[in-house]
C-alpha cells in the first residue's frame, strides 16, 4: 500500500473530524508549485535573528505554543499578541525569527492559528525560518514518523512556498543519522519539492548541526543554505580565540547561518569585560567576534522563551525587556549593527613581564641579549634573563609600546612592513605605528598582540616549539602560536 495514502488514512482514523475539536487533522494541499528560480547565495549576513520558542522547549509531541501565546487564544487574539511581540523584536533590530514546526502543530486544528503568527512575521517584512523539531518522547535525532513528516512539509509548503520571506529548515539537529543517510533525507526533500528555490531550503549539519562541511560539499545541495549550531559545552575550548575556530573551519560561510548559539543571560555576567577564566564570556566573545568578521547570519537561542536562563528577552506584557544589555550588545556586534570597543589590557607601571607563547611555552627573547637596533626577536626557554623581560606601557588610544628591559629598545615590525612573514626586531622607540601594539585579553591569561601599522598578529613562525624559533607577524588565524600569556617576571 502507498505509504502516503496509508498515513493519511491512519490519521483520519485517529481523529480526522470536521467538528473543529482539539486533535482533529487539517487535510494538507498536495504538491505546491512555486514559479521561482535559484540564485547564487553570496552572503547570509542579513539574517539578524532570534529563536522564538515554546516554554517547554521545542521538543513536543503535541502543539507547539510559543512563549507569550496561549492555546485558548482565538486567531484574532493570537495575531494581535504576536504582532506586538514581533514589532518589539523589530524595534530591537531583529529581522529574522526562527519558529519550530512539528506534525501535531501543522496537521491539527492548531495550524490556522499558528500559521497566522508565521504570516504576521512575514507580513512585517521579517524573514522566517520554519524548522522541524522531533517529539519529546524520542529525541533520537531521527524523523519520528516519515509519513507524517512528509505530510507536515507538504502542508507547510502549500501555505508558504510562494512567500519569499519564508525559509524551510528540513530537520533541526539530525544527530541520529550517518552522513550518507542524512544526505539521502535531504535529497528526498529536494526531490519531493522540486519547484521550491534551493536558496530557501536550509540543511543542518551532521550531528547536532555541527558538521556543515559534509553537507555543503555535496553538489546536490548547491544553492541550499546551511545551518550550524555551537554551544559552550560542545568542546573544552577556553580562550576567545579557541571559540573562534569552529566558525573559521566552515568551508562555506557565505551559505551558512548559525541558527543556534547562546549563553546564560540572567546571571548578571558582563560579556563586554575582560573574560578572565570565565568560559561563557570567552565563548560568547569568540562566537560574536567571528560571526562579525565572517559576515555570517545568526539566530540567538533563544530570543524569547519563558523560564529559560539563556533567553535574551523577557516578556513584559507584550513588550520585551533585555535580560542582559552587555549580551545584547555582543549579539548586535555579531550582526554588524553595533560596535564593541576592543578589550585593552592594563599593566602596572614600573613592572616587567614575560611574554610566553601558548603553543611552545617559550618566552619572547632578544636574540643573544643584543642591545643593537635591528636585533632579531626569537623564542627561548625562560631563564629569568633581562633580555626576556618586557615593560608594557600605554601609548595612547588603547595602544601599547613593548620595551625590552635589557636593551631599552622597542618591539617593532622590521622596516614598518605590512607583509605577512616579516620578522620582529627591536629598535629605539620613536612612536611609529610599527612599534605600537593592540593587546587584547582573550581569557584564561592569554592575549593576542596586533601591530597597529600592519594589523597583523605577533606569531611564532611555523608554529615552532624549538628554542630560536623566529618571531614574525602573520594574519590572525586564532592559532596557539599567536596566543601569548603575559605574566610578571
Amino acid at each position: 500500500m502507498n505509504k502516503l495514502f496509508f498515513s493519511m488514512m491512519l490519521i483520519c482514523l485517529l481523529g480526522c473530524k470536521k467538528d473543529g475539536k482539539v486533535g482533529t487533522t487539517v487535510e494538507p494541499a498536495i504538491n505546491p508549485v512555486v514559479a521561482s528560480s535559484d540564485t547564487v547565495t553570496t552572503s547570509t549576513k542579513n539574517f539578524k535573528g532570534v529563536n522564538w520558542a515554546d516554554p517547554r522547549d521545542n521538543f513536543a509531541d503535541d502543539w507547539l505554543i510559543l512563549s507569550g501565546l496561549n492555546a485558548m487564544d482565538d486567531e484574532t487574539v493570537m495575531k494581535e499578541k504576536a504582532g506586538k511581540i514581533l514589532s518589539a523584536l523589530q524595534a530591537k533590530g531583529i529581522n529574522t525569527v526562527r519558529f519550530p514546526v512539528n506534525p501535531a502543530t501543522v496537521l491539527q486544528t492548531w495550524w490556522p492559528r499558528y500559521s497566522s503568527v508565521i504570516s504576521a512575521a512575514a507580513g512585517k517584512g521579517m524573514k522566517v525560518i520554519l524548522a522541524y523539531w522531533e517529539g519529546a518522547s524520542s529525541k533520537d535525532g531521527i524523523v519520528d514518523n516519515t509519513a507524517t513528516f512528509w505530510l507536515m512539509w507538504t502542508n507547510v509548503l502549500a501555505n508558504f512556498s510562494n512567500n519569499g520571506n519564508i525559509y524551510f529548515e528540513v530537520f533541526n539537529e539530525p544527530h541520529g543519522y550517518s552522513v550518507s543517510d542524512l544526505k539521502t533525507l535531504y535529497a528526498e526533500f529536494l526531490t519531493r519539492f522540486p519547484a521550491l528555490p534551493k536558496r530557501r531550503v536550509i540543511l543542518d549539519g551532521v550531528g547536532y548541526a555541527t558538521d556543515v562541511n559534509s553537507i555543503g560539499s555535496d553538489n546536490r545541495f548547491n544553492g541550499c543554505l546551511l545551518s550550524f549550531h555551537f554551544y559552550s559545552w560542545f568542546a573544552n575550548s577556553k580562550t576567545t580565540a579557541d571559540w573562534e575556530l569552529p566558525l573559521r573551519s566552515i568551508n562555506h560561510p557565505e551559505r551558512t547561518i548559525t541558527t543556534e548559539f547562546g549563553v546564560p543571560m540572567t546571571n548578571g555576567k558582563n560579556y563586554l569585560e575582560h573574560p578572565g577564566s570565565d568560559a561563557e564570556i570567552t565563548y560568547f566573545q569568540g562566537m560574536t567576534n567571528q560571526l562579525h568578521e565572517l559576515g555570517m547570519g545568526s539566530m540567538y537561542w533563544p530570543g524569547l522563551r519563558a523560564g529559560d536562563s539563556y533567553s535574551m528577552f523577557s516578556l513584559n506584557g507584550t513588550s520585551l525587556d533585555v535580560n542582559n544589555t552587555s549580551g545584547f550588545t555582543r549579539l548586535q556586534y555579531a550582526w554588524g549593527t553595533g560596535s564593541v570597543d576592543p578589550l585593552y589590557a592594563s599593566f602596572q607601571p614600573g613592572t616587567f613581564q614575560r611574554i610566553v607563547n601558548r603553543n611552545s611555552e617559550k618566552t619572547l627573547d632578544v636574540n643573544g641579549s643584543a642591545t643593537t637596533n635591528g636585533a632579531n626577536i626569537i623564542q627561548w626557554d625562560y631563564l629569568a634573563q633581562q633580555n626576556q623581560q618586557w615593560a608594557i606601557m600605554a601609548d595612547g588610544d588603547g595602544w601599547f609600546k613593548i620595551i625590552n628591559r635589557n636593551s631599552n629598545k622597542a618591539l617593532e615590525v622590521s622596516e614598518g612592513s605590512n607583509v605577512a612573514g616579516t620578522s620582529i626586531t627591536q629598535w629605539d622607540y620613536s612612536g611609529r605605528a610599527n612599534q605600537q601594539w593592540q593587546i587584547t585579553d582573550i581569557g584564561f591569561g592569554y592575549y593576542k598582540i596586533i601591530n597597529k601599522n600592519s594589523e597583523l598578529a605577533l606569531d611564532v613562525n611555523g608554529g615552532s616549539v624549538s628554542n630560536g624559533g623566529n618571531i614574525i607577524q602573520w594574519h590572525w588565524n586564532n592559532g596557539a602560536n599567536q596566543q601569548w600569556k603575559i605574566a610578571l617576571q
